[in-house]
């Protein structure tokens, strides 16, 4: 499986945004959006069952980030509200057969897009 990342960029405090990620074959993997801010270590921030009915979200972005899926174009979506400097990281989509593992340990990786926040 390959995943392409996009969408990231600069943009001001209380700003929107909205990463995209294709992929090579998607509908029978269950997709997630991980960050890694400078010197720290890499996070779960959102999942998505392969049906697109099950979401999870880590607690820090509960109410701004909204992830999605379109299987009929290969591509999952993070729509992020309400920006904050704190969630400047580079941005990376994962793809795995289990929803459990794609939260935590995903098989397959995607390159990243830089999201930063200017104060």
């Amino acid at each position: 499986v390959q995943l392409q990342a996009s969408g990231g960029g600069l943009v001001q405090a209380g700003g929107t945004l909205r990463l995209s990620c294709t992929a090579s074959t998607f509908s029978n993997y269950n997709m997630g959006w991980f960050r890694q801010a400078p010197g720290k270590e890499r996070e779960f921030v959102a999942a998505i069952g392969w049906s697109g009915i099950s979401k999870y979200y880590t607690d820090s972005v509960k109410g701004r980030f909204t992830i999605s899926r379109e299987n009929a174009k290969n591509t999952v979506y993070l729509q992020i509200n309400s920006l904050k400097p704190e969630d400047t990281a580079v941005y990376y989509c994962a793809a795995d057969p289990s929803l459990a593992q794609a939260m935590v340990n995903p098989r397959y990786w995607g390159q990243g897009t830089q999201v930063t926040v200017s104060s």
